[in-house]
Order: structure tokens, then sequence, then C-alpha cells
């Protein structure tokens, strides 16, 4: 009997498990698929709070008779991620580093540690875990574990099952058992009992007699084979190892409770060499010279990528440092010093006849400009899914290996293959990889909305079996088998073998309720399609937002997601800002993947989904509750989703004719009161009044929000000092529009004010509005998008003649200037004069380097400080004209990889969002502001950054707008200039 059918037995569960046991609508949805093509909704959701929690849920479940899926990271692409069964999570809880051995390179971990965290808290030992695939700032060891995870490192490090000592495990019957490698005496001295442990031994132990030669034979003899549980690790030069078995089972045999890992020491030095070809297969050819020279990394990348990344506008910087080719093997060399490293490669050079200085290649020892080339690589699963102007792309045949020396020709017979099939064209699909170790990546074109097209993937996936099969490689070389390839098992090893692996399920799992259907068993490769030909999403009302990268279907962006977990990692890295509630909750329908399942399962395609209620559902409002709207993702995620806009667009049809919450009106319509404020001359009064505490307690629990600082009300406004202005002098330049958004305008003028003089200081003319408008910012982030978009409009009648003569529009502060930027199309995207507002409208620091080259900033040579970039001038602005400024000026300003600052406009006032604001502060922004010096240039360009730092900072810093800084600048040139000799 289900979870959901018998309430006693939810109840039961939670009386046994010290942990969260969830079986609500939000969560089931939230994990109902992986990063594969399948969906399979849980039966419930259980994050022990320690491994001996997951313990008595096992025990728990078995009692009930309940199948059990225990889950890493969420990102396996064969389906193995996904089940109808309760899915033990780990990765919310279950994360310690429980020792460091460092003398003897070894490590013990609890399965939900995220592998970068791990090598982060080893990197004062000088070691780290070798293996790490693309996915390694959100992927959990108990995840690659299962998996048997690679990555580019395997080329020096190998697979996991290469870096597994023992593994603390349980058995579906609440067995536990530490196993490894294991000598005759240990043998001996097991099965001398009579207990469960004492019958696995034997029984594996005759398997492995009886089969010797069978298990000899069979496995293909190449660097990457990570199909069928791993017999080969029984053998007895290979001393009895049940780790090694275990690994890559899938959670199908065990459950992982800890393990011992081998660590190795860090690289100390790289170099980077990418060499071109006149394609990829010629690339391929290139490899066992290649790997004669010892790469520590060896992967390949074809054109299609790089086109594919290019439409996506994504890694720029390194796509344009690539050498001359239309297919790139990328080569990293390590030593303990730069000489050795750099050595390594020369020598690689010398062998291909070829020089650093050859137009085909591309030689570094930069690390920074390594890193921009190695992101081409890494980006390769989310830069082909969702490409504009092109078919979407799945999973299926993403992972096949081969012999290194066979690469070429395999490829060859692979395009081939997608030739016959008609899902190879001009622009793919792109081939990528491991290819030092003959691992392929890719997607492919599958039609899985049609019956005909399931049929043609199914075939297709029969005929790449064969075909890698005859190459003698494996059917994956990283990713696993789960239900995309364990059906295909048997063309690959033989009934005979998978028999065997029947049996092994047998020893360990007799009743198949360890992840039913993955792997032995398999469920056909063609059923749980999270698509398929049933898939028939509900139709939606008329939508607020165009969404034209989904050909304006809201069932394309909630379907959007592949699965990736970026939006997972717990550490902002490259000035990355998603997912910030996901970073504070470790909470799956708290990040950017887990919205996007509720979403999708909102829509109800398969009319069994546990969402019922469309867009009245309560469950997808609660996991949108806390979302900051912060538009990370938009940059971020690397399938671009944009949750901000799903978010309003949600909202909007949620509260269709009915009332909203009261922070909704206060925050929403926060540009009318304040205009209401200034009219009726109030703004010292409700100043005065908010300073009282009790006041203040009660006026914001009135309107809903968090008991935190009132914004002051500036009096005079910016408007209002603008028209009392007498002298406006004109520029050489021509006229520009300086923005008077509402932050701006009437809580920080000086903002503004030091804008009109940096502006005339550069030579332009500047004016201003000066009736009552708005971007509408508060009632888009709100969901009140027919108000919104009134607003838009009567602001861009009034901006409309000033950009039709080719005007420019300067905006201060980053939100308001990104709904100009791009909210405003997707809500308006009829109107012309919307796009030409978005063409002509530019930051400050964008005018005065794009369009003022020649304007000299004032020197700040003795500015140094941190810069907190607002989230949404991250995702759609983008900061580096603010870095070439600075830079100009002589100003030291270290960007934070703070991520946002956690106010987010009106979420951090919002009742209930208080804890998650102060929360998101403490990750990165105050502890780093406690350690800078009292004088340090804190720049804040949001208006909602620089509150929470005023409000939150304990260090007396205050945020400064690069305006302010820059006229900070222009007043100390004066004073020196107007200075007596």
């Amino acid at each position: 009997m289900s979870v959901l059918e018998d309430p006693d037995v939810l109840a039961r569960l939670r009386a046994r498990v010290d942990g969260e046991v969830l079986a609500d609508a939000g969560t089931r949805a939230a994990y109902s698929t992986d990063a594969s093509n399948f969906r399979q909704v849980p039966l419930a959701v259980i994050t022990p709070h320690t491994t001996d929690a997951a313990v008595d849920a096992i025990r728990a479940c078995r009692d009930l008779g309940l199948p059990v899926l225990s889950r890493g990271g969420g990102t396996s692409l064969a389906g193995q991620g996904t089940n109808e069964a309760v899915l033990i999570d780990f990765s919310q809880h279950c994360h310690r580093l429980l020792s460091v051995d460092a003398e003897n390179r070894r490590c013990v971990v609890e399965p939900g540690i995220v592998l970068d965290d791990l090598n982060r808290r080893l990197e004062p030992t000088g070691l780290r875990f070798g293996p790490e695939p693309a996915t390694h700032p959100n992927c959990t060891l108990g995840g690659m574990i299962g998996n048997n995870s690679c990555g580019a490192t395997a080329q020096r490090t190998g697979k996991v099952v290469d870096n597994v000592v023992s593994l603390d495990v349980l058995l579906y019957d609440g067995t536990r058992l530490t196993v490894g490698p294991t000598s005759d005496d240990e043998y001996d001295e097991i099965v001398a009992g009579a207990d469960r442990r004492a019958g696995i031994y034997r029984d594996l132990r005759r398997l492995r007699d009886e089969h010797l030669a069978l298990i000899r034979t069979r496995y293909p003899k190449i660097p990457r084979r990570v199909s069928g549980y791993n017999l080969d690790s029984l053998l007895p030069e290979h001393g009895f190892d049940l780790a090694g078995l275990l690994v890559g089972s899938e959670s199908t045999l065990i459950t992982v409770l800890g393990a011992e890992l081998k660590l190795v020491p860090r690289v100390k030095e790289r170099t980077l060499v990418v060499l071109g070809f006149p394609d990829i297969t010629r690339a391929a050819d290139a490899v066992p010279q290649i790997v004669d020279h010892e790469p520590i990394a060896l992967e390949g990348v074809d054109r299609f990528l790089i086109h594919d990344e290019q439409l996506r506008g994504m890694n720029k910087q390194g796509l344009e440092e690539l050498p001359e080719g239309t297919g790139f093997l990328m080569a990293q060399f390590g030593g303990d010093t730069q000489e050795e490293a750099d050595d390594r490669a020369h020598a690689m050079l010398d062998a291909l006849g070829k020089s650093e200085h050859d137009p085909q290649v591309v030689f570094y020892d930069d690390p920074a400009r390594e890193d921009e080339l190695w992101q081409v690589r890494e980006a390769g699963l989310g830069a082909t899914a969702h490409v504009p102007h092109k078919r979407d792309t799945f999973e299926g045949w993403e992972d096949s290996a081969v012999a290194p020396e066979r690469l070429g020709d395999y490829l060859r017979d692979l395009r081939r293959l997608y030739e016959d099939f008609g899902y190879a064209d001009e622009t793919g699909p792109a081939l990528y990889g491991h290819f030092g170790q003959g691992c392929v990546h890719t997607r492919i074109p599958f039609d899985l909305y049609s019956s005909e097209g399931v049929a043609a993937y199914r075939r297709f996936l029969e005929r790449a079996a064969d075909l890698v099969v005859s190459y003698g490689g494996s059917l994956s070389g990283e990713h696993g088998d789960g239900q995309t390839r364990g059906e295909l098992l048997p063309r690959m090893l033989g009934e005979d073998v998978v028999a065997l692996f029947e049996e092994v399920k047998r020893i360990f799992d007799p009743d198949d309720r360890m992840n039913p259907g993955k792997v032995v068993h398999p469920a056909p490769l063609d059923s749980h399609l999270r698509l398929g030909a049933d898939w028939a999403p509900r139709q939606t009302e008329a939508l607020h937002f165009a969404f034209p990268h989904d050909g304006g279907s809201f069932g394309e962006a909630a379907n959007r997601c592949v699965g990736v977990g970026k939006c997972r990692q717990l550490k902002n890295q490259d000035g990355s800002v998603m997912c910030p509630s996901y970073q504070v909750t470790r909470e799956e329908r708290h990040s950017t993947r887990g919205r996007s399942r509720l979403l999708f399962e909102m829509l109800d395609g398969h009319r069994d989904g546990p969402i019922k209620d469309g867009w009245r559902s309560e469950e997808v409002k609660d996991a949108l509750d806390l979302c900051l709207a912060c538009k990370g993702c938009k940059s971020d995620c690397p399938a671009g989703v944009d949750m901000a806009t799903y978010k309003a667009e949600f909202l909007a049809h949620h509260y269709r004719h009915r009332l909203r919450p009261r922070a909704d009106y206060a925050m929403g319509w926060l540009p009318d009161l304040a205009r209401f404020v200034e009219g009726a001359g109030l703004a010292g009064a409700v100043n005065a009044a908010t300073r009282i505490r009790w006041v203040r307690r009660a006026a914001t629990r009135a309107a809903g929000l968090e008991d935190r600082r009132v914004p002051r009300f500036a009096s005079p406004t910016l408007q209002q000092w603008w028209a009392a202005r007498d002298h406006r002098p004109a520029g050489t330049r021509g006229s520009v529009v300086l923005w008077p958004d509402t932050f701006t305008n009437r809580f920080h003028p000086e903002v503004g004010r030091a804008a009109v003089a940096v502006l005339e200081d550069a030579g332009w003319t500047v004016t201003m509005p000066t009736e009552p408008l708005c971007c509408g910012l508060t009632w888009i982030s709100t969901g009140q998008l027919t108000t919104a978009k009134r607003r838009l409009r009567r602001t861009v009648e009034a901006l409309a003649p000033h950009v039709r003569a080719g005007g420019l529009v300067v905006g201060l502060e980053p939100s308001c200037t990104s709904v100009f930027r791009s909210d405003a199309r997707e809500l308006l995207p009829e109107n012309q004069d919307v796009h030409r507002v978005g063409d002509h409208t530019v930051t400050l620091a964008e005018l005065l380097t794009e369009h003022t080259p020649e304007w000299e900033p004032p020197r700040l040579d003795t500015t140094s400080g941190v810069a907190q970039v607002h989230c949404h001038q991250h995702a759609v602005l983008g900061w580096d004209a603010d870095a070439e400024l600075l830079h100009r000026a002589g100003a030291e300003v270290e960007r934070l990889d703070s991520g946002c600052c956690g106010l987010a406009g009106n979420f951090g006032f919002t009742a209930g969002h208080g804890e998650v604001s102060r929360a998101l502060a403490e990750q990165v922004l105050l502890p780093r502001l406690r350690d800078e010096p009292a004088d340090a240039v804190v720049l804040a360009d949001g208006f909602s950054c620089r509150t929470q730092i005023d409000e939150l900072d304990t260090t007396g810093h205050h945020g400064l707008h690069l305006a302010q800084l820059l006229a900070q600048g222009l007043e100390k040139h004066d004073n020196h200039e107007g200075a007596p000799e």
C-alpha cells in the first residue's frame, strides 16, 4: 500500500525517523525527475538528520514493504535518480567530513557532502579527491559512488571505483556492513559465522569462482567502462573488493552511509594547450599520440558545441581564444613547477611537429585564461540544451566509450548513424567529451513528443548499442545504465553476464526493493518518459509575458530545466548568483530546478501528477515564496531558466480575481505610496514615526512586512531638486535622460545628484522627466502584471520622443534598468518603442566607457574596497563596464563572490523572509565587511544592497553607488586644482 493511500503509514514513518518525512504534493513533484528523460513521482521523500536516522528510515520502509531510492545531487542522466519509491535525500543534512588522514592520503565522508565542498575543506592538506565531473559544484559523493563518476580529471586519477578504500553500506533488510578489499584470512573469518554477512561473502565468492573466465573476458578492456556491476572487482587480482563491486550499482543493491576515500596531491601548476583540427574525427585520431605524453586531462570539443555556445551567448571570452580549426583537443599538463608543466606541454607539441606559435595552437599557463577555455568544455550539457533556432536535444546516448585508439573511426560511424535517423544536420548534434579515455558526450534531437519519434528513439539506441559493442566499447563511459541503458546490457555483455547481475541483485536485495526497474530487470527504455507520446499539458490562460525563447509557451518554459543542478551549488563562484534560497535551506523545492519541476507538474501533462489545481496550486506558491526573483538563474542556469519571470507569471494567475497578501499591496504599490507621502508633505512625519519602535512594529505587522528598519523618505526628492536647480549646463556630447527611478528619486536622491555631476563633467547635457513615472518593477516582482504593463506604457510614451531620436537613457538602479532592458520587451513585445527604450537604456558605466571613451575619470588611486554587485546587474546588465571604468580610475575594488545580498527588493521586507534574508547576507557579504578596514569603499549600486548593508553591517560601512564614488573623486580633484600653490 502506498504512503499516500494510507494516512497511518506516513505517521508510522515519522514516528521512527529523525528527519523530515515529506509526502506533500510539492515535495513529490520537485523530486519527480533527475537529469534524464524519465519521470517517476516518488511515494515520499525523507531527508534524514543523520546517517543513523537513514538506517531507521530504511528499516521502517522494509517493515512497510516500501521500495527505496537513495539519491545524491539528482543529476543522474540515465534515470537512476527517479523512481516510484521512498526517496532518501542525504544532501540536506548528512554532509560531514568525518576525518582526514593526510599522511596516508585518506578521508572519511558522509554521502551528502558535495565534491567542491569536500575539496575546499581538504585544501589545507594539499590533497583532494581525484574524480571531478562537470557537476562538481553540486554533485555529492554518495551520488558519485552510486554512478562511478569520472570527469576530466579521471585521465590522471581514474574513476571513483579506483579511489574508494571502503564503504559503510546498508542493505534493504537492515544489515549494515563495512566492505572493501578482503584477504583470504579476512574472508575465512567472515564466513566462519552464520549471519547475513557471511552468507553474502560466501555467495559472492562462489559466484566469482564459478564464473572466473566469464568475468575476465566479457568486460571491455578500456579506460571508461561504467556499465554493469563491477564483478571484476571480485577477481583475486583485485583483492575480492566488495566496495569496488558496489561502486556504480546505482542504489539498486545497497545504500551508502559513508565512505573512506583515497586522496591525491593537488596539481601545483598547470599548462593548457588547445589544438585545432579540420574536424572532430581528425582530432580524435590524434588522441593516442597525445595520451603517450600523460596529460592530466584531455578533452575534445567540436564546432557544433562551439556554435551552440555562440548562439546561447555563453563563454564569449573563452570562445574568442580558441585556435584555428573546427575540432579541438584541450590537453592539460601538470607539474610541481610551472616550468615542469610547460616542458611537458612543449614535449607533446614537439612530437606533433607543432609549436605554441602555430595558428592551430593556443598555449596558456595563466590559470585565469585556462579557466576561461575550460568553461567552454564544462558547459557542454547545458549549452546543447534549448539552443535558439534548433530542435530540443535529449540524453540517451550521451556517454558511450571506446578505446582511445579507435575513437576517430567510432565518431565517423556514429555521425553516419545520426544521419541515418535524420538527427544530423549542418548544426549538429555536438560531439565532445573525455577523449583521452575514449568517452563521448552528446545530446541528440530525439522526437520524444510522438509515438513515431519515441519508436525511432528506441531503434536508435539499439543500433547505437550494437555499434559501440562492435568497437569493443561500453554503453556508458561515465553516467551509468539506469533505465536508459539497463535494457541494452545483454547486447554489450551477453545474457550470461546479465544473469550474474541478477544473481548479485538476489544476494543483496532478493525482494527487489532497492531502486527497482534500474540496471537489473530494468523498465523498458521508452517507458516512464518525462515527455512521451501521451504528454499533453493543459492549456494555460492567456499569458502576460511573451516567453519568446519558448515559442510563447509557458509549458515549454517550465520544461526548460534539464536537471544539471547548478542551482544547487553551496557557494557562489566566479560571480554567480543562483540559487540564493537553496544555499540557505538546502531544500530541493527551493532550488531553481525544484521549482521548475513543480511548474512542469502543475501543467499536469500526464494527468497522474501530484499537483491538480493548476495556477491555484498552493504547493507551487509555497515553493516560489522563497524565490528572491534575483534573476540569477537567467544568466547562471545553463538551460536558461528565468524563474523570476515564471514566478511573476504564476502569481498573476494565482491571485487573479482574488485578494493578495498585504505585503503585495504594501511593496507592489510602493511607488504610489511614496508619491503620496511626498505630495502630502508627510516625509518628515513618516520618518520620525517609523523611528519609534512600537510604531514601526505595528505598521510593518499591519502591512505584512518583517520588523526591520524602514527606509527614510527623502526631502527634497531628486525630481524636486532638479526642478529647483538653476544652473543646467549644456554639454558638447549631446543629451541624455537620467532616469529618476522610485528608489533613487524618493529615497536616495544623493545618488542621482552625484550622477548629474559626473555626467556633466563628461560633457553630457542632462535632462530628467518631471512627471511621476515608473518602470513597473514593484508590480512585476509581486506579479501584478496588468498594472505593471499600464505603468510601463505610460513611461515608454514619455521616453519615446527621446529614444526615437537616438537619445540614451541612463539608469542608476540596476533592477529598474533591467526592466527596460529585459522584462519590458517580454511584457509588451509588440510595442516598438519598448524595444527602442531597451536598446537605448545604458548604465552609468556603459555610458562613460562605451559612449564616452575619451573621458578621463577622476583618479581614485587611493581607493580600495569591495563591490556587492546587484543580482539584476549580474544577470541582465553585466559588470564589465564598471570594472573597466574602475580600472581606468585606478580604483582597486574587488567584486565579491557573495551572490545575492538577501534583501532583493521586496523579498527581505516580506513577513516570513527575514531569517533567509539575514542568512544570505551572512554567507559572504557581512563576514567580509567585518574584515574590511573602516575606511574601505563598499560599492553597491543597488538600493536593496545598500539598504541591507546599512541595516545589518555592524562595522559602520555604508554602501556607495558608482556615481557617488566618481563624484567624490571629481570633488577631490577640483579641490586640489583650486588649492593655493
